[in-house]
Formats: C-alpha cells, structure tokens, sequence
C-alpha cells in the first residue's frame, strides 16, 4: 500500500504498480471519512492508515457498489461497528446484489463486478446534494446507474470514483483506454457518464482523485481534454449504428 497526502486529503493505493486500486481518508477535525472500500485484503491497511493519521473513521461512504470499491466494507464494518455506511439510494440495490434496471434508465445491462453476498446494509441512502462532513455528494450515474462523487468544498477536491480513470491515460469512464481498458469494460452507460462528467468538470476542481491511479492537481485542462475525446468517441460510435 502506498500512501499519498494532499491538504486533507489521504489517498491509499493497493498494488500500485500492478493494478492499482485506490481508497481515500478525509480529514476532518476530529475524525476521517473513507471514501470507497477497496479490496478484501484491504481492511488492515485501511485501519493503519487511519492510525498513523491518529483519528478515528466515523463514516464510510461508497462511489458506487463495484467489487474494488466495496471489497473491504465488511470487515471494516466489523472492526468499526459505529461507522455509518453511505451509499446512494440507487447503487444500494447493487450492493445487495439486485441488477435489475430502474425505469427510465438506459436499457443496457450493469457491467462490472456487482458484488454478492456483502452482509453490510447501508446506514444513510445519498441523493444529490447531500453533505457528509465536508463533503457535498453530486450525482454522477454512468460507471453504474448510482454513482456519486464527492467535492470537499474547503479545498475543492474531487474524489470522482471510476467516472474519470487516470491510470493508463486519462480518460471518462467507458472510453477504452489499451494499457488500463478494465473502467471502460464495466460501464453502464456511456452517455450518462459523459454527461455526468461535463457537470463534474463544472464544478473546477483543485485536484482529481480518481479509482485508478494517481491524484492530478489543477486538473480542469485535462477533464476537458477528455471529455472532448469521449464526445468525439461516442458521437462516432452513435453515427456508425
């Protein structure tokens, strides 16, 4: 696991060099907010992180429902019982494992690992909006139909889930990238996600903080880079059907 700090910001990548699949501890006064789960064997690194850090995760809210963000969530709940979970009302249905669509969705099926079997229920069902601490949820469907990112509105920090990747290229999720194709595989929706994407980059943020690979500051320029080349991808896709 290698540890990367950024203002109040902690990111924790397992298998950097491999696979790389980050978590995110908040800091907050006097306690931590975990952005995402990571992997089953994540939990111990997870805890020591917030050791070394020396105050206790009090929440721990989830982008969306997909294996490698939600993989340590029971045995962290297990070893922190008072941690309330957040999810959003919409992905808490994956996390139980229910892959049926919502009316008004596109009619396309949820790729990805959708976990099975997680014994943790979520405490607070997220909608657009919210606050969590010094977080604000915004609403971003499109990896799958529920995902959210979170800004911290004292420094304008996006941790933004899987709906860009930066590992192998930058790039919104659902355009293929060769060296790390794995987000592109498991999106929903591509339109949802550029859509979602064009109102995240609205939002100019100070630094992204993404799944997969590493944090990128004043990184306005470069979202916009991207979603120009998933515009000109899908309307090409769309145009040849």
């Amino acid at each position: 696991m290698k540890i990367t700090r950024n203002g109040f910001l902690y990111q924790l990548a397992f298998m950097p060099r491999m696979f790389p699949v980050n978590c995110y501890l908040v800091e907050e006064e006097s306690e931590l907010t975990l952005i995402d789960a990571a992997l089953p064997f994540s939990v111990k690194g997870i805890l020591q992180a917030a050791e070394q850090i020396g105050k206790p995760i009090t929440r721990i809210v989830l982008t969306h429902a997909h294996g490698d963000h939600i993989g340590a969530l029971d045995g962290l709940k297990k070893a922190l019982p008072q941690a309330q979970v957040y999810i959003s009302r919409r992905d808490a249905k994956l996390l139980a494992g229910n892959v049926e669509l919502e009316a008004g969705e596109a009619q396309t099926p949820i790729k990805g690992g959708v976990p099975k079997g997680v014994q943790t229920k979520p405490d607070v069902l997220l909608t657009d909006g919210d606050r969590i601490g010094s977080l604000q949820a915004w609403a971003a469907p499109g990896h799958t139909p529920g995902s959210m990112a979170f800004l911290d509105v004292r420094s304008k920090a996006l941790i933004a889930g899987d709906a860009f990747q930066v590992r192998g290229g930058v790039a919104v999720s659902g355009v293929v990238k060769f060296w790390f194709p794995f987000p592109a595989m498991a999106t929903w929706s591509k339109e949802d996600s550029l859509e979602s994407t064009r109102k995240l980059r609205m939002l100019e943020p100070s630094l992204l903080a993404v799944g997969h690979g590493r944090m990128l500051e004043k990184p306005v320029a470069i979202m916009d880079a991207a979603i120009e080349e998933a515009t000109a991808k899908f309307q090409g896709a769309s145009a040849t059907i």
